[in-house]
């Protein structure tokens, strides 16, 4: 099984982690493919997504090498025991690529579904690429894998699609996990390979490290489904909430207002408090 990368940056932790785990697993990447690591359209998102100070905090740990005595660590402490190497971590996908021997390419004017990162991804004919940000993949990339692209959702499909996916499952009381699928032409309605519920998402102390354990439990899923795609015995299926008219219903949320996420923050922590049962009345 031919596995490449697609990332956001080289300094994704999700992909460095999830090519460490591959590599772990038999599953050396044949390449992994980057947007270049300023990339606007990277930096609003995650400015979006996180907020100015967790971007911040994000670049520092990154770009800054560490002085003295101060422990190196990743910025997803789930992700790091994945990412320990040494006395330290790998800060980034360019260190974990030399330790295990596979090739690191940038695209090309920002843009993974330009000509020639089209014509680097066929280079390496891939069997399977696992997609862990950047752009909106076009059909012309999409087809380049022999199997498809492969997305780890931070929610369940059909019911959670889109941006702020842990958040919208709270407020809509669906169960909080991933979603691993081939990626089509639509926002998140490939056909599903397998759909994971998170283990106990009330020790989450806050939707951050919430999304984090997300990260992390999809890294490990991923590899999971890339062993039963290359054993036979994981398959895909359609979506199938259709709607009368037999097409998708659509289900797509959007990154949310800043009082919603305070919503979705406080039914995270009352999952956290035990219920008060009752007294019998007899």
């Amino acid at each position: 099984m031919r596995v490449v990368i697609l990332c956001s940056s080289i300094y994704s932790e999700t992909a460095s982690a999830l090519s460490v785990r591959l590599a772990a697993t038999g599953y050396v990447p044949a390449g992994a493919l980057a947007l270049p690591t300023l990339n606007r359209a990277t930096l609003l998102r995650k400015l979006g997504q996180w907020g100015v100070r967790d971007v911040a905090s994000y670049a520092r740990a990154k770009l800054i090498p560490n002085h003295g005595d101060e422990q190196p660590h990743a910025v997803n402490p789930y992700l790091q025991p994945l990412l320990e190497h040494g006395t330290g971590v790998f800060r980034n996908l360019r260190e974990v690529a030399a330790f295990y021997d596979f090739p690191v390419a940038f695209s090309k004017g920002n843009d993974q579904n330009a000509p020639e990162s089209i014509a680097q991804l066929r280079e390496w004919s891939p069997d399977l690429i696992i997609f862990t940000g950047g752009n909106i993949l076009r059909k012309q990339l999409l087809e380049v894998p022999r199997l498809g692209v492969l997305n780890v959702h931070l929610g369940l499909l059909p019911e959670i699609r889109g941006m702020s996916s842990p958040e919208w499952s709270l407020l809509n009381r669906v169960p909080v996990g991933v979603t691993v699928h081939f990626m089509d032409a639509g926002i998140d309605t490939g056909p599903i390979l397998e759909r994971y519920e998170l283990p106990d998402p009330a020790r989450a102390e806050s939707l951050s490290d919430l999304r984090n354990r997300l990260i992390a439990f999809g890294v490990e899923k991923a590899t999971d489904v890339v062993a039963g795609l290359d054993h036979g015995t994981t398959s895909a299926s359609r979506q199938s909430s259709l709607g009368e008219d037999g097409q998708l219903e659509d289900h797509q949320f959007f990154v949310m207002h800043e009082w919603l996420q305070a919503k979705a923050a406080e039914r995270l922590t009352k999952s956290r408090v035990p219920a008060v049962a009752e007294p019998l009345h007899g």
